[in-house]
Parts: C-alpha cells; sequence; structure tokens
C-alpha cells in the first residue's frame, strides 16, 4: 500500500530516498532493500509507474544472454562507439555494458521475466557492431496480484490498446493493426479473454493484462509491495538536503504541505527529464519545440531533480539532446477543446508514403528509427527553415491498409466515420497531388514532381536519395506483399491524405553528469557524496543517439542497479 499522509513539516527517516516511481525509481528501492538497506520511494504524481508505465517496456541490452542471435562486448562498444557520433563516455558505456545482463537476471528474480524478439534489429543496422536480438521485452502479467495498486498505475496510451478497452502486446499492437496472418484470431481471444472475466468486469471496465511498459511496471511495484518498501504518492521532489559536504535527505511536499525525508545512506534522483519545461526546452534544445509535442506525460516532466541537483552545485551533460520521436496533434475524444500529441513513432515508414517538408522535398530515409526521423528534422530544419512540422503524405492504399497515429486503418475507421471537424485542420485530404499541395501550402509542382520521382524508385526498388529499405532495420518492418523493395510503393491511388508531423519526443536525455557508479558530478570534476542519478534524469551514456528500441529504459535500469549496488558497499 502507498503511506499515508504525513502531518504538516513531519521528518520521516530512512537509509535512502529514491526520488521517481518510474522503472529505474522502483528497481533501484527492490534492490536496495534486497541488500539490507532501508529504502522509500517519492513520486510527484498520483500514479506511479511515470514514463516508463506508458512505454513500450522495452530494455536495450548487448550481451543480455536471452537472444539466439551472437553478441560480445566489443562488438556492443564497437557498435556505440561509432553510433554515438563521438558524444559519449567509455566509462560509463562499460559499466553499462558490464551490468546489463546481471541486471536483467535480478529482474527474473524479482518475477519480471524479459524476452527477446527473434531478428530484431538495432536501430543504426549498417554500423560496425550491430547485429539483432539486444532488445528485450516484458512479458504479460496479471494485474490482479496488485491488488489496490492496479488502480494506481499509470494507463497505457490509446494505441496500446484495441478500441480503448483491450490491451495489447507489441506483437499483438502490430498484427492487428496491419491485418497481419491470424490477425482475427487475435482479436477473438482477446475480447474472449476479457469478456469471459465476469469477476473482474463487476469491478471496473479495464482490461487486467499488464503489457509493454505496465507489465514492467507492474511487475516491480509488486516486488516493492512484497518487501513493504514504502511509496509517497503525491509528494513532490522541493529540494536536496546537504550535511557536512554530503547529500543527507530530501525537502518535498504533499498536497501543499512540507515533509523532510533524512537519507544518511544516500539518494537517488530518478524523476525523469525535463521535457514537459517549455522554458528548459527554450534554454536547451537545437530548436525551438513545444512542449506539447512531447509524447510523455503532460506537466510531470518538467526537470526537478535536475535543478534541484543544479542548485547543489551538480553538472550537466547533453542539455541539447532529445529521445526523439514524430507526433501529431488531434483533437481529445474526451476533453473539449484540447489537442494531445498523438505518436508517429512507426506510421512514416510504411509503403505508399513519403515524408516532406515544407517546401514539398523528401528530406531523410522515411524507413529510419524515430529518433534518427527527428535527428533528420533538425538538420533540415536548420538548413531549410522548413521543416518543423513536416508531412507525411499516402494513398488510399496506405489508407486501407495502415494506421495514422490515431487514425486505424479504413478497414476498421473509414473516412466517414471520422470527426467532421478534423479534415482540413489535422487531416487532409484531395483527388490530386495538387489539391493536396494547396491545402498543405507547400508548392505544388514541387510535391507532384516529388511523388513522381518517388513512384519511380518504387518501379525500380532502389531508393537513390535516401536509400530507404536498404538494411536490416528498414526491412524487418517491411511488407512481404510489397515489391520490389518491401518498404515502400507507389503513391498513385487517389484520394490523396497529408497529415502534419511535429518534432515530438519520448523525453530529454540530458541532465546531470553522472561517473560509472551513477554519482552525480560536481562542477569542480568530483563526485558529489550521496547523491546519484539514473534514467533521463542524468545523461544519456549514448550522448546523442539512440542505438535499438529500449535504449531509454536500457540504461535507465542498468544505472539504477548499479546506483544501489554502489550505494550499498560503499556507503555513498
Amino acid at each position: 500500500m502507498t503511506d499515508t499522509l504525513p502531518p504538516n513539516g513531519e521528518v520521516r527517516g530512512y537509509d535512502v530516498i529514491v526520488c521517481g516511481s518510474g522503472a529505474a525509481g522502483m528497481l533501484a528501492a527492490v534492490r536496495l532493500h534486497d541488500l539490507g538497506l532501508r529504502p522509500a520511494v517519492i513520486e510527484k504524481s498520483s500514479r506511479f509507474g511515470g514514463t516508463s508505465a506508458i512505454s513500450g517496456g522495452g530494455l536495450w541490452i548487448p550481451c543480455n544472454g536471452l537472444a539466439q542471435e551472437g553478441d560480445s562486448h566489443d562488438d556492443a562498444l564497437t557498435y556505440l562507439k561509432a553510433v554515438s557520433k563521438g558524444s559519449y563516455r567509455e566509462d560509463k558505456l562499460e559499466a553499462y555494458l558490464d551490468s546489463g545482463a546481471e541486471m536483467v537476471r535480478y529482474l527474473a528474480a524479482l518475477g519480471v521475466q524479459m524476452i527477446s524478439v527473434p531478428g530484431f534489429p538495432d536501430y543504426i543496422a549498417d554500423a560496425p557492431g550491430a547485429t539483432s536480438g539486444r532488445s528485450l521485452f516484458p512479458t504479460e502479467i496479471d494485474g490482479k496480484h496488485l491488488g489496490e495498486e492496479f488502480f494506481r498505475l499509470r494507463d497505457s496510451p490509446e494505441g496500446y490498446k484495441l478500441f480503448g478497452r483491450y490491451v495489447l502486446n507489441l506483437e499483438q499492437s502490430f498484427n492487428l493493426s496491419e491485418r497481419g496472418k491470424g490477425w482475427q484470431w487475435t482479436a477473438f481471444k482477446l475480447m474472449a479473454k476479457y469478456w469471459l472475466d465476469i469477476g473482474w468486469r463487476r469491478m471496473t471496465a479495464t482490461d487486467r493484462r499488464l503489457t509493454m511498459g505496465r507489465a514492467l511496471c507492474g511487475g516491480l511495484r509488486k516486488a516493492m509491495m512484497d518487501r513493504d518498501i514504502p511509496l509517497y504518492l503525491n509528494c513532490a521532489l522541493t529540494g536536496l538536503a546537504t550535511t557536512s559536504g554530503r547529500v543527507s535527505g530530501v525537502d518535498a511536499q504533499i498536497f501543499g504541505k512540507a515533509i523532510h525525508f533524512d537519507a544518511p545512506a544516500g539518494v537517488i534522483l530518478a524523476t525523469g527529464g525535463f521535457e514537459q519545461s517549455q522554458k528548459l526546452r527554450d534554454d536547451h534544445l537545437p530548436v525551438t519545440t513545444r512542449r506539447g509535442w512531447s509524447l510523455t506525460p503532460a506537466e510531470m516532466n518538467v526537470g526537478d531533480g535536475l535543478t534541484c541537483g543544479e542548485d547543489i552545485g551538480a553538472d550537466t551533460e547533453t542539455l541539447d539532446a532529445n529521445w526523439w520521436a514524430p507526433s501529431m496533434q488531434i483533437p481529445s475524444r474526451t476533453e473539449p477543446n484540447l489537442d494531445i500529441a498523438a505518436s508517429m513513432t512507426f506510421d512514416h515508414r510504411h509503403p505508399f508514403s513519403m515524408c516532406v517538408n515544407g517546401l514539398g522535398k523528401r528530406f531523410v530515409n522515411e524507413s529510419c528509427s524515430y529518433d534518427e526521423f527527428g535527428q533528420a528534422m533538425i538538420a533540415d530544419h536548420k538548413a531549410t527553415g522548413a521543416n518543423i512540422p513536416c508531412w507525411l503524405v499516402f494513398d488510399a492504399k496506405f489508407r486501407q491498409r495502415y494506421p495514422c497515429g490515431p487514425v486505424l486503418p479504413a478497414f476498421v475507421m473509414p473516412d466517414r466515420s471520422l470527426p467532421p471537424e478534423w479534415w482540413g485542420s489535422y487531416i487532409f485530404k484531395a483527388g490530386t497531388i495538387a489539391s493536396l499541395a494547396e491545402q498543405m501550402r507547400v508548392p505544388g509542382d514541387t510535391l507532384a514532381e516529388t511523388v513522381e520521382r518517388m513512384n519511380g524508385f518504387a518501379k525500380t526498388g532502389v531508393d537513390e536519395d535516401f536509400g530507404r529499405g536498404r538494411n536490416r532495420f528498414d526491412r524487418f518492418f517491411g511488407k512481404a506483399d510489397v515489391g520490389p523493395n518491401p518498404c515502400f510503393g507507389p503513391i498513385d491511388k487517389p484520394p490523396f491524405y497529408a497529415v502534419r508531423i511535429d518534432l515530438g519526443d519520448l523525453g530529454s536525455k540530458g541532465g546531470l553528469k553522472i561517473d560509472r557508479h551513477a554519482r552525480v558530478m560536481a562542477r569542480d570534476g568530483n563526485a558529489i557524496t550521496g547523491l546519484y542519478a539514473v534514467g533521463n534524469n542524468s545523461g544519456s551514456p549514448f550522448g546523442n543517439c539512440y542505438p535499438g528500441a529500449g535504449g531509454t529504459l536500457g540504461p535507465a535500469t542498468v544505472f539504477a542497479y548499479i546506483a544501489a549496488g554502489h550505494i550499498a558497499g560503499t556507503g555513498g
């Protein structure tokens, strides 16, 4: 159970305070307990799980011991050095690689079992040292085991549910959205399992299955519950306390009432990044972006841990980097007059489509990863000033077969079912490319030339401009019935469509500078005794790159594991 509301000004004492209840924070707390310490977790929100809970739950862990594909420490280090574009710290990479498999085994011992998806490639698949099998995903768990805490776990995004009700895992999501082999049977089993669970449905309409990020966070919360580790919800970090030059506790507020937590063994900051702070975005990111484009929980990750660390002299790193992911704005179906960000992380790579900037020109291999897509947007915008936003252009074949953000394929969600106010503001439709270009406010002749050139590539199967479909990551998501290149096809069947793509993100990836033990470093180059930071609260070990699926939660959980071990072994 969560801890009860303390009286105003109360002081409570534990060995370690963990700030943040995402996967990294909860893992750190469980490990601290298992190593003989008394931790407590504080969480700003009314729900636990943070950004981790709304993610795919993947962990990118080289040499994980679960993949069938071959891997080695040297290959992984070679790959990371190649893709990190010179912006990395080798000491952190070594620590990450040394502890990853051990952390995965620890998760399994807690009941959080991870599996490797056969053939799932690294994102930059043509780089030296790249391979497959480094991305791990949690198996489904039964939310009933959480008891009342089930209802305090942050909910899944709508894209991870069928009809807003039936929870999907990653495989089911792809299978149903694109009518893969056996999709009808998949849908039937999901619905039957839900409706036959009569006892659960009497309590709630929410599917009790936990998948993806909710499976990871639900399993870790269950481990906390089994160990009676306190979790304080609605408890916002307001400051770090120091004693004789070391961090010895935290100041916080619960519903506006002050509470102080003593933590003589140390404090672990796992409060997430700063992507929901417009000021910090404006101060640090390389181009102007809006916090409303982010795919993270609104108002939550505003840099609390970052600013509290800076207040006591902590250094920072890679503050200009984000975990980029394209998004689109769409009206909320539950709140009037509110636009929300919808994920476009996979939509830009489907056949019968292409992406263009505001000049009507392609700028990217559309089959690349979402982070590479975001970085291409930035590079093109710096060069042309015409890429934020950019556009996804597609034809009727795409519309019939594939999802586009929250807009499901036409066989499920035909045009007539979409709200009329969406047309011309969020989704654009025309009988000709010229008419579509006029609605998009892009040069019609240029867009027509771009479409014609792309259609020529579709006939030969060779993208002469950006190499779409050339590497195995591109082809892993290709369509077997599309050819000669499974990653793209002609845009030639009217009506034609377009949606605006914004430069969204999955969180910021710059933060407090840490060493290989996850200790926060001061501006003078020394470690701040008693203070640790993990996840997006700290600078990414990868610099400005996204190596593979699970590249956010992989280092978050590994360095949480490392931080807990270091505190228990040395006292900070």
